[in-house]
Order: structure tokens, then C-alpha cells, then sequence
């Protein structure tokens, strides 16, 4: 179908148009953003994150705690 409107309509590109983020990928991109400015925590403590793998770890468990709660 794509290929039939890119013969009438070359202009459009439907297949180079921007694809939204999925909310565990918006997840991570902030814990990584709270990680990089040294706002990261450890659970509710007030100890600092310092070890980049560990930050991932917080990360990808947010993420994952955010998919179980709002599932497909």
C-alpha cells in the first residue's frame, strides 16, 4: 500500500516518519537522564548511585514493574 502512495505522493515517506517511544523505553531514558545528573537513588534511601550497571539494573526493573502494571 505504501508503495502505491509513494508513486502518486513521492514527497511522502511513510516509511522514514518518526515511531513514538514505547513507555519502558521513556522509563530508562529517565532513570538513565536521574543517573547521568547524579539524582539517582538506591530504593527510598538517600544513598547515591554511582556504578553505571547498577543504574541499567534500576532501570530495566522500573521498566519491567511498569509493563506488569499496564498490560496490552
Amino acid at each position: 500500500m505504501s508503495t502505491i502512495i509513494g508513486l502518486f505522493y513521492p514527497f511522502l515517506n511513510y516509511e522514514k516518519m518518526k515511531k513514538k517511544a514505547s513507555p519502558k523505553q521513556t522509563k530508562i531514558a529517565k532513570v538513565m537522564h536521574e543517573f547521568k545528573d547524579g539524582e539517582l537513588h538506591i530504593g527510598k534511601s538517600d544513598v547515591i548511585v554511582t556504578n553505571p550497571k547498577q543504574a541499567i539494573a534500576i532501570a530495566l526493573s522500573e521498566a519491567a514493574e511498569l509493563s506488569s502494571k499496564h498490560p496490552k
